[in-house]
């Protein structure tokens, strides 16, 4: 039965126009020479420790931006070139403060301004605090309640969502100081978005609307979120102190940092892969994105390293600005449209360096079903599955030009542990689960180009 099932399956790739062996040997080479020559590791390494912190604007983003030129070089890029795009220039400043008083007494919390809040005036805001569970409770309680008032959103990650967790509680992170505006709030803060219960606060981008006034924005850890629940229960009157320095300065110049090597049959047809390059301004960006740069990095490093010469062009970018603003992104398929290119692909890394569990697809449904007819190459290196609906915020924008889109996805329940978090360092990503992640994404780049779609 087994010899039966290897022949038919044998049969079915043959129909779709390649050799399985001679394909599965070539990516063993792939994933021999990331596992074994491969750079991944130490240039994330040289991202976090000798760089740190990305965040749009600043100068460790510039410095960023030199960095992995220099590393797409190294890499054997044919052509590394920067394009320019004006991103958002905010900066935190200093240390935030939120202090909780209650009768005599006081606790400072964990906290941190979201990205793109407002800061306080000067001397800070002390207001009474006022605990909601949801948006429907704060409308509920009106502004004859809210008003003047810091609320304090205690919306937790829902422990019974396997997926989608995030994009369920983030909503109070974007718009609650809209919602909150609206009736007369003074600020906000929300619990962290993430499921670990721990003293990290984790940021992340807001939002303001043009018709309501710009109410700073905090977030505190889970464990002081539990914390201040509990003391809300017991007292009657609660208040909170908050200093925050957060700016909005004048867009700045920045880059996307692109290399590619050009295709030998059909160099008019791009196949992208890609991480972003800027991070938060908490921890050092490792999971969030530099790993999906430095695999982005590594797909020409190897291709070059093995002298597998592509028929079509392969591009690595390293998109700018995604946090706060996705401006690279739209740059980039700005450029692509203006220059009339020929998107035929596009992958990005940007669920963390925790491996690849399965690859995300969104396409044609002729296209999609050629993808999966390559899933037996994939599964000696644990891709069992390329479920619909892949891409990334990145390369979002060219699905309006109907390039085929794909998505890493690792294992995802630790990866909101690090989200936007202090905690966020070189140190937290493994090393052989960072070169899993660039192995999937070479190989099926390394098929895009061979056989199209």
């Amino acid at each position: 039965m087994r010899k039966w099932f290897t022949a038919f399956i044998g049969f079915l790739l043959f129909k779709q126009g390649f050799s399985q062996p001679e394909d599965s040997v070539i990516i063993r080479r792939i994933a021999d020479d990331i596992l074994l020559n491969g750079r991944a590791y130490e240039d994330l390494r040289y991202l976090c420790k000798k760089i740190g912190p990305r965040l749009s604007g600043s100068a460790n983003a510039q410095k960023a931006v030199e960095a992995t030129a220099r590393m797409l070089k190294e890499a054997g890029a044919d052509t590394v070139y920067l394009q320019p795009c004006m991103v958002p220039h905010w900066i935190r400043g200093d240390k935030e403060q939120g202090i909780i008083h209650w009768g005599k007494n006081k606790k400072s919390l964990s906290v941190c301004a979201l990205g793109m809040s407002v800061g306080t005036p000067a001397a800070g805001i002390k207001a009474e605090i006022i605990e909601v569970a949801n948006f429907d409770e704060l409308k509920r309680l009106g502004e004859e309640k809210i008003k003047g008032k810091i609320v304090f959103f205690n919306y937790p990650m829902q422990p019974g969502l396997i997926f989608g967790g995030y994009g369920d509680a983030v909503r109070y992170r974007s718009n609650g100081p809209i919602e909150a505006a609206k009736l007369g709030a003074v600020a906000i803060m929300i619990r962290s978005v993430t499921h670990a219960l721990d003293n990290n606060p984790h940021t992340g981008a807001t939002r303001y609307d043009s018709t309501v006034k710009k109410i700073p924005a905090l977030a505190c850890s889970t464990l002081d979120a539990e914390w201040l629940h509990n003391l809300l229960q017991k007292e009657k009157k609660v208040e909170m102190f908050m200093k925050m320095n957060c700016r909005q300065l004048p867009d700045v110049l920045s880059y996307n940092v692109i290399g590619e090597i050009k295709g030998s049959e059909f160099p008019n047809e791009i196949i992208t892969a890609g991480g972003h390059l800027d991070s938060w301004d908490l921890g050092e960006g490792a999971h969030d994105d530099g790993a999906g740069c430095v695999q982005s990095i590594q797909i020409i490093r190897t291709l070059k390293a093995l002298g597998i010469r592509p028929k079509r062009t392969i591009r690595a970018v390293m998109f700018m600005n995604e946090e706060n603003g996705l401006a690279g992104g739209n740059k980039y398929a700005e450029m692509a449209a203006a220059n009339k290119e020929n998107h035929l692909f596009a992958i990005e890394s940007d669920a963390g360096g925790f491996g690849v569990e399965t690859l995300g697809i969104s396409g044609k449904p002729e296209q999609m079903a050629k993808a999966r007819s390559w899933l037996p190459l994939f599964r000696p290196y644990g891709i069992y599955d390329m479920p619909s609906g892949g891409g990334g915020a990145d390369i979002g924008p060219l699905r309006r030009s109907g390039t085929f889109l794909c998505g890493v996805n690792p294992g995802s329940q630790r990866y909101f542990d690090f989200h936007h978090a202090p905690n966020d360092v070189f140190e937290a990503v493994h090393k052989r689960e960072l070169e899993m992640g660039a192995i999937g994404m070479a190989a099926i780049v390394y098929l895009v180009d061979k056989y199209g779609l």
